[in-house]
């Protein structure tokens, strides 16, 4: 129990570490919570008009998803981790990124973050879930549409590959909460009013961050 609640803590720790504030801080842009839909997230960070920031960002929020799994599932022989409790490190730095506690609890979406848990969980399910964003992505240039649509599918992928076993239920869980997180968006996209990738700042919309 103690070992399982170290992965947690240390999963959801790094998970707090919003890139999109700190990238924008390092580089002297305006804090992406000001401006856009007002999320910390890459496609807000883009809305800024500094690619290379944006970039940095969904590299950093996807990395620190895929860091937790990684660091858990190294410290495993020596903590006496499980499978389980290597998923839950992930699981809580996707928590991490949604509600901060270095950002007052006021995080992103956590599309990005879920895609580097999933990649280092399962780089099959990992990169199907990519694909599926990035089609969904490409051919309506809606960040949120793909956003959702890839939650529904990374647990269809999960279960095709793994079958419906006790690991489906974090992933399951990180869906849920991803969707959640998109309530606004999904109100948006049914009344036609949701931004598209690449719209400036002054434009609210979705957000994959």
């Amino acid at each position: 129990m103690t070992a399982t609640l170290i992965a947690i803590v240390m999963g959801y720790l790094i998970g707090s570490i919003s890139f999109a504030v700190v990238v924008s801080r390092l580089m002297g842009l305006e804090d992406p919570r000001h401006y856009g839909s007002g999320n910390p997230g890459a496609t807000n960070v883009l809305r800024s008009g500094n690619k290379l920031a944006a970039l940095l960002t969904l590299v950093g929020d996807a990395l620190k998803g895929a860091v937790a799994v990684w660091l858990a599932r190294a410290l495993a022989p020596s903590l006496g981790l499980d499978a389980m409790d290597v998923m839950l490190a992930g699981v809580a730095a996707f928590f991490g990124h949604v509600f901060p506690v270095f950002h007052r609890f006021v995080g992103g979406k956590g599309v990005a973050t879920a895609a580097g848990v999933l990649l280092a969980l399962s780089p099959p399910v990992g990169l199907a879930t990519i694909a599926t964003w990035l089609i969904i992505a490409f051919f309506f240039r809606y960040s949120s549409l793909a956003a959702l649509i890839a939650a529904v599918f990374a647990p269809t992928f999960w279960l095709y590959l793994y079958g419906p076993g006790p690991h489906f239920w974090p992933i399951f869980a990180i869906s849920i909460l991803l969707i959640s997180r998109h309530r606004s968006n999904i109100a948006k996209l049914l009344r036609g009013e949701e931004s598209r990738i690449g719209d400036k700042k002054g434009k609210a919309g979705g957000d994959p961050g």
